[in-house]
């Protein structure tokens, strides 16, 4: 499973996301070990609390774990990959929290860790963390017989199209797709030799080279917003000037306003429709997830109860197999007492053990009914991510050939329509 770990503070902030069901459909606190208190806000607190004993800023130590969409990974391993991870960051023994999320059909887990030691008042170091983890990671591919993905097997072959979080919530805010955005600069730059050719191709699909503030080259696409040629790219700012040399390059300013001159209000209306057509498409499968979301969520909460009972209602039995008053007494000193504890316990642990199967069928059951309509969603952006790419072309090639063309003032000062890839 592919491990993304950091240091990290604001444990609050890092509570609210982790219970948050906006952007999941399903959120489990599974465990809480080592803190006084039964929810995320209050064990982070404890963290923090602890940490001002401390120089010690970043007091949490957060990772996700993300088994192949296709696995069907119960939460046992889950843990034992967590405490494989715990003795090998040298995090034993610290207080933790793990949180189950479900997504699009993908299940993932989340484990954080308290950094400081109560006993010391230190924290633990983390060097070399993320090596440290590429190596984990590889391993639980091959334990699990799982296929690995290239890029953990050798990080040379690491997809040049991966993108960070902020290239993605960028891309998110103007309703494209990062993978799209750099696997098309990528391109222009592969089929360049020099600045004009870059310019020319990457105009060929809607984008335009300008001169940045700081970061030296940056793009802009019909909408004005500006990416960073060498983080698109993946290289060093030195090797992208090398190519395109120091010569003069419009601002982004003197960019935006020649953008907004030659998007004329025909090529809006086009952005438009196509826009609202893909809303009207993804309409009807959000709103079949959003009532298949409310039917599992529903679902599980019964099962929940319904475990809870029969769970109370065996404990009740198993208390009353134990004798009391002077004929408890007189077990305890035969043995027969403790040779009854012994057998509840075993049978509480078969139970628990049945209850945990029951619900992981549940839940693998409902992981099947969601994966068939993410297969719908799935083939409905890849269509969406088709017609997107083909209509950036259109509006790359309008924009080559309305340039020079004079705009009013007034059509000149108005922002283009954002066109979405829905998700």
């Amino acid at each position: 499973m592919i491990l993304k770990g950091s240091q990290r503070a604001f444990g609050q902030n890092l509570a609210a996301h982790l219970m948050k069901l906006d952007d999941n459909e399903h959120v489990a606190l599974h465990q809480l070990r080592g803190f006084a208190a039964d929810d995320l806000k209050g064990a982070f607190k404890e963290a923090e609390a602890i940490s001002r004993g401390t120089k010690c800023s970043q007091y949490l130590f957060s990772l996700s774990l993300s088994p192949p969409e296709q696995e069907r990974v119960p939460p046992a391993i889950f843990e034992r990959a967590i405490d494989t991870i715990e003795q090998r960051l040298g995090l034993e023994g610290q207080p933790r929290a793990i949180v189950f999320h479900e997504k699009e059909g993908r299940r993932h887990a989340h484990c954080v860790w308290s950094r400081i030691d109560a006993e010391t008042m230190t924290a633990r170091p983390m060097s070399f963390f993320k090596n440290r983890l590429t190596e984990l990671s590889r391993g639980l591919y091959l334990e699990h017989g799982w296929k690995m993905p290239d890029g953990i097997r050798d990080s040379a072959k690491r997809d040049p199209k991966n993108f960070t979080l902020a290239e993605w919530q960028q891309a998110k805010r103007q309703g494209g797709d990062p993978r799209w955005l750099k696997q098309s600069m990528q391109e222009c730059w592969a089929m360049s030799d020099d600045r004009k050719a870059l310019g020319r191709a990457l105009e060929e699909r809607g984008f335009f080279l300008a001169k940045g503030d700081k970061r030296g080259f940056v793009v802009l696409d019909h909408q004005g917003e500006v990416y960073s040629l060498p983080k698109m790219l993946g290289l060093k700012t030195k090797e992208v000037r090398e190519r395109l040399g120091d010569g003069d390059l419009p601002t982004v300013e003197a960019t935006q306003k020649t953008i907004g001159a030659r998007m004329t209000p025909a090529i809006r209306r086009h952005v438009e429709e196509s826009r609202t057509r893909f809303l009207k498409r993804s309409a009807t499968l959000g709103h079949a997830k959003m009532e298949m979301t409310h039917h599992h969520r529903d679902e599980r909460a019964k099962f929940d109860e319904r475990q809870r009972r029969d769970w109370d209602e065996q404990n009740r039995a198993r208390a009353a197999r134990l004798p009391k008053g002077l004929k408890g007494l007189w077990h305890r000193l035969t043995g027969d007492y403790q040779k009854a504890r012994a057998l509840n316990e075993a049978e509480a642990e078969r139970t628990r053990q049945k209850q945990a199967q029951e619900r992981q069928a549940l839940i693998d059951r409902q992981r099947d009914q969601r994966a068939a309509l993410q297969a719908q969603f799935k083939e409905l952006r890849h269509g969406q991510a088709q017609q997107l790419r083909e209509l950036r072309r259109e509006i790359g090639r309008f924009l080559i050939l309305s340039r020079g063309h004079s705009q009013t003032p007034e059509r000149s000062q108005r922002a283009g329509l954002g066109l979405r890839l829905e998700r």
